[in-house]
């Protein structure tokens, strides 16, 4: 592994921006480690507005949680603050390339000494959310994945279902995106599960889409969020080996 370049660190985050180079691949994110400098290794990805913000706290959080936590930069530097913005980056965004970069990732992850685990976990919100679940489909070096409100259909990943034997998925639902019922969520739960890999969600009785997110008021539910934070940790904690 070779660090290509690092940004000047935020006096008020954990982690910090970089560029890497591991076997022949590059990719660029958003790194922090534990105070305790080992852990478990957990991707985290992004909503469909960006590697912004509300992500890197997240990362942060992963890190003083004890975990060694790196977020890829999927859109590569740009990142929107409006729907429409967000809605075309999301469109223009390459799966088979995305998933190039999330198994690179996880190979990075692994590389490091601070990483205390042979597999990786990954965690995504909304557009994330549903390239999180799909990870496990694509590295064997992913064991365990968490959705928060993936979206509705797996027509354009096209997992193979079967990659999930011996894994385990967690899916957060909001009762807004239908919970648990939408036939998204009902197909991974079934197929992961037939491929004898693990699989449960969560429904949050009175949340909208998105409820997680803190930087928007107009969503956010405090109590499912910090709910929904404890059930992964514990989740990683117990699955990551």
């Amino acid at each position: 592994m070779v660090l290509l370049s690092v940004d000047a660190p935020d006096v008020n985050k954990m982690g910090m921006h970089l560029t890497y180079s591991h076997d022949g691949s590059t990719g660029e994110g958003y790194l922090a480690l534990p105070e305790s400098e080992s852990g478990p290794a957990v991707i985290i990805i992004q909503e469909w507005w960006g590697l912004v913000g509300h992500i890197t706290d997240v990362v942060d959080r992963f890190a003083a949680a004890g975990f060694v936590a790196f977020a890829p930069d999927l859109y590569h530097g740009q990142a929107a603050a409006e729907p429409d913005t967000a809605k075309k980056l999301m469109m223009e965004l390459q799966l088979d390339q995305a998933g190039k970069e999330i198994t690179s990732a996880a190979n990075y992850l692994l590389s490091l000494p601070e990483t205390s685990t042979k597999s990786v976990g990954v965690v995504g919100f909304c557009m994330g959310g549903s390239l999180a679940i799909w990870s496990g489909t694509l590295s064997p070096q992913v064991l365990a994945t968490v959705g928060f409100y993936p979206g509705a259909s797996w027509e354009r990943h096209a997992p193979k279902w079967a990659n999930y034997s011996g894994k385990s998925a967690l899916i957060h639902c909001a009762q807004g995106d239908g919970t648990s019922s939408a036939p998204g969520i009902q197909e991974a739960l079934r197929e992961i599960n037939a491929s004898g890999g693990s699989a449960k969600a969560f429904d949050y009785v009175g949340t909208n889409h998105a409820f997680f997110n803190d930087d928007r008021p107009e969503v956010f539910d405090p109590l499912a969020a910090a709910l929904a934070w404890e059930r992964t940790l514990d989740f990683f904690f117990t699955t990551l080996k």
